[in-house]
């Protein structure tokens, strides 16, 4: 019998925006206490961290609990896999080495279980907003990366954290836009165009919208947005046959 395969993304832990970012952390990790002996991977599709950005001897402080599962899980053979999203792309070399996990930078092609999967954060999928590529453009240049190692990381951290932090809360209540239709929605548009010339998949999986969507675009092709675990703790689950978008609910899982 086959060990699941998870897929959750958006908890911006250590977010300045977010009052309830300890009570957050501490509900990801009994999530992930939940199915250690259940998982055989886990993909943590982006933006796991407000921000993250590694000094050569220094990380950022707090998230002990969350980098303390994720190596407990590695140490007991479950594959986790840390996509970088907009916002904790500065990693270079901490989270494989000390916990083990497996990094991508870039959307990632996989089978599992005799299925195709395209796994990505989203960022910058099908978006034409010319400020948001400068920003990622920036942001993913080794040089501005250099330079922003060279600054104290009193400051370097103050930057980052504060820059996340005008940026999430220039949204309603903190939360992203409502699902906009499948004529809209940038995602859905970049999916709708990739499988025209890449028919082989069976499964589209994205962060970074923080919303929820299970969306057939064929018989053979389906596309998820896993929602967050900010406000929504939502997440994908595929056991080998059947894939299935859930909701953790302190101690159980509801459809």
């Amino acid at each position: 019998m086959n060990k699941n395969v998870y897929f959750l993304s958006d908890a911006h832990l250590g977010s300045l925006a977010i009052d309830h970012q300890r009570t957050q952390e501490r509900r990801l990790v009994r999530f992930l206490d939940s199915i250690k002996h259940k998982a055989a991977a886990i993909y943590l599709l982006g933006d796991m961290f407000d921000f993250w950005d590694e000094y050569r001897y220094v990380v950022p402080k707090g998230f002990t609990r969350f980098l303390g599962k994720l190596s407990e899980l590695t140490d007991m053979g479950v594959e986790v896999h840390f996509f970088t999203g907009n916002h904790d792309l500065w990693t270079y070399g901490y989270l494989e080495e000390e916990c083990g996990l497996i990094v991508h930078y870039q959307p990632v092609t996989t089978e599992i279980y005799g299925k195709v999967f395209y796994l990505a954060h989203g960022d910058g999928l099908g978006d034409p907003d010319t400020q948001f590529k400068l920003l990622r453009r920036l942001f993913h240049n080794r040089t501005c990366q250099v330079l922003l190692n060279a600054v104290h990381p009193r400051w370097g951290m103050w930057l980052g954290k504060t820059w996340a932090k005008k940026s999430r809360l220039k949204r309603a209540d903190g939360k992203e836009p409502p699902y906009q239709g499948e004529d809209k929605e940038h995602l859905v548009l970049f999916t709708k165009e990739y499988m025209k010339t890449h028919t082989d998949i069976d499964y589209f999986i994205y962060g970074h919208r923080h919303i929820e969507l299970d969306l057939f675009l064929s018989r053979k092709t389906r596309m998820l947005i896993i929602g967050d675990w900010v406000w929504q703790y939502t997440y994908v689950v595929y056991d080998g046959e059947h894939l299935f978008l859930e909701e953790y609910v302190e101690g159980e899982s509801r459809p």
